[in-house]
């Protein structure tokens, strides 16, 4: 049986590796990006045909993929490509959104004959690169079913969640979580330089315990560094938290840790660091610390 064809949209730090991964898996892919020397620049490396529109590159092709940008952006790329593509083919879309958009987005694509799957996907753009993404999936249990052996070629791990959006509500939980984790780690990273301790240390003692995290095994030594230039930007956490914030809103629930962190990336953003990764939360533990 021959390997489907597939059409990826959005070649950025996180869907330029994805849909590497889809060629070195055997599939014909056709790729797009709104800046067409990006896409020329992914095909140097990978033998997929590049598209000038995106009518031209999801045309005939079995599968959609996207990862762009926020809901605006998601929304106008897949009802373009909805016009065009062929009657069964499935539209996964990696792209961080709001539950609501995702709803809606599945209603536009069963009236054109075609079947949905909100796919967002964790594990930052080491993930991507290796990939090891995780991919949280609102659609139903068919197209989940379909599209799974799909995304394996750039994720470890595929959970369905349940119908359209579900995916994207799972996404915003782990957001939360991150959150939460980063700045507990920015927190204890600061006490332990500010207390003079043996970093490598402290790590090799609280790692393998209760405290340990992914964050903490590939974070907490550079932040100790100061280094912050390791994918996944402030200026995205603060769009994923938006769309978190504004969920919450909708059910009543006061997501003070989420709240705060937000803020405290909007600070680094003021101060210039908005494409620095969320671990620069860091920083602002640096410029704050009093001398002795």
């Amino acid at each position: 049986m021959s390997q489907p064809t597939l059409a990826f949209l959005g070649l950025g730090v996180m869907g330029g590796p994805m849909a590497g991964w889809l060629v070195k898996n055997g599939h014909q892919v056709r790729v797009w990006n709104r800046t067409p020397a990006k896409a020329e620049a992914w095909a140097q490396s990978n033998p997929g045909e590049v598209a000038e529109t995106i009518a031209q590159a999801v045309a005939g092709v079995d599968f959609v993929m996207a990862c762009v940008g926020d809901d605006p952006d998601a929304r106008a790329v897949a009802l373009k490509a909805f016009e065009a593509m062929k009657p069964g083919a499935i539209y996964v879309d990696h792209t961080t959104t709001s539950a609501a958009l995702s709803k809606e987005l599945a209603l536009a694509a069963s009236k054109a004959g075609l079947d949905w799957l909100d796919a967002p996907v964790s594990g930052g753009q080491a993930g991507a690169i290796n990939g090891r993404l995780t991919a949280m999936c609102g659609g139903s249990e068919a197209t989940f079913e379909r599209a799974k052996p799909v995304l394996s070629a750039y994720c470890g791990n595929i959970v369905r969640i349940g119908e359209a959006g579900a995916g994207q509500l799972a996404k915003m939980v782990n957001q939360i979580a991150i959150a939460g984790v980063v700045q507990g780690l920015a927190e204890a990273v600061s006490f332990a330089k500010a207390q003079e301790l043996d970093t490598d240390a402290v790590l090799a003692a609280i790692s393998k315990g209760a405290a340990g995290s992914w964050q903490m095994e590939n974070r907490w030594a550079t932040m100790v560094e100061d280094r912050y230039d390791f994918g996944f930007a402030v200026d995205w956490m603060r769009k994923d938290l938006r769309i978190v914030l504004e969920a919450a809103q909708t059910k009543g629930l006061d997501l003070a840790l989420t709240q705060m962190v937000d803020g405290y990336c909007a600070e680094i953003q003021a101060d210039g660091g908005g494409r620095l990764d969320t671990s620069s939360l860091a920083k602002r533990f640096t410029s704050l610390r009093k001398p002795d």
